[in-house]
């Protein structure tokens, strides 16, 4: 696993995960311990810590995709929004140090829930194939 970075060896298909797009620079793939139904991480394929280490291209190509995956989301899921998330170091609630945007589907008005939820893999399988169909 390259730099022990568990990101990194999803993003170079070390270990499987449920993509709902990819190119050469990017990829998203849904949380197996999602906030909500449908809960999609962002992460750049080159490896940096946080926000602050990241080259300026390199952050503005995987903003842009962000914004391009929440999009398709959105249209997939009938989600009435979604929050985008984006932390740094551990006492931001920062638990894998590779960059990475959440992409959290909000359904009706209720309150924040940040809490992670175990997700039934069938299920994922299932959300990753409409969200990447969009």
């Amino acid at each position: 696993m390259k730099n022990d970075c568990v990101f990194c060896a999803i993003a170079a298909g070390e270990i499987p995960s449920f993509k709902v797009y990819e190119d050469d620079d990017t990829l998203a793939y849904l949380d197996i311990n999602p906030f909500s139904k449908g809960h999609v991480l962002v992460i750049p394929k080159a490896h940096s810590s946080c926000i602050l280490d990241t080259p300026d291209e390199t952050l503005s190509k995987l903003v842009l995709k962000v914004r391009d995956v929440a999009a398709k989301a959105k249209a997939a899921l009938g989600c009435d929004g979604f929050n985008i998330l984006q932390n740094n170091g551990e006492s931001a609630g920062q638990t894998v140090k590779h960059l990475h945007f959440h992409i959290v589907p909000r359904y009706g008005a209720g309150p924040v829930d940040f809490e992670s939820h175990k997700a039934d893999m069938e299920e994922l399988k299932a959300l990753a194939e409409k969200i990447a169909a969009v």
